[in-house]
């Protein structure tokens, strides 16, 4: 278990899961220097909100967001948020991620990051029968009134239960 995951763990005793989601990322040093900050976490955690502004901080050579901060400002969270929307019986990886640039950001961009019900009962389902799977998720960066995209990532994350993982972890330790 992590520190972040520790921390997660013991902070949920106090606030909310949703608040300490929020908080926990914009405090973390790993997720400031991003330039990224969550603005919204739903209380079951299935919705996200990220706001990425333009900065002194993230402007590049030609004065428009650095790639670097887009991918970073949205790399982490689907991952983290299935993580803590399943529990503790699965694992949960990034596998691979993919970023398509669609035009230069001179302005504030702003993603969304959403699970829905029948998504995570799907993928509970899917590792009852198959035991890990691949799901891919994407996330545009877009401007405020959501009429303009600038970047798309797409995310490959991989998903098991978790005595599998580790009854294949150790099998493939053992061999080596």
């Amino acid at each position: 278990m992590s520190f972040y995951q520790k921390l997660a763990k013991a902070g949920s005793k106090y606030i909310g899961k949703h608040t300490l989601f929020k908080h926990g990322f914009n405090l973390s040093p790993m997720y400031r220097r991003s330039t990224g900050r969550i603005t919204e976490v739903s209380q079951d955690l299935m919705q996200i909100h990220v706001k990425l502004p333009i900065s002194y901080k993230n402007r590049n050579y030609v004065n428009s967001i650095f790639g670097g901060s887009m991918f970073a400002a949205v790399d982490p969270i689907p991952m983290v948020q299935l993580m803590n929307i399943l529990g503790e019986e699965y694992v949960v990886w990034d596998k691979a991620a993919e970023i398509q640039f669609k035009r230069p950001a001179r302005e504030h961009l702003y993603a969304e990051f959403t699970y829905s019900f029948d998504e995570i009962e799907d993928i509970k389902n899917r590792i009852m029968t198959e035991n890990e799977i691949t799901i891919t998720k994407r996330t545009e960066l877009m401007n405020k009134e959501k009429t303009q995209v600038f970047c798309e990532v797409k995310k490959i994350i991989y998903v098991a239960d978790k005595s599998f993982y580790k009854n294949k972890r150790a099998k493939s330790k053992s061999k080596t």
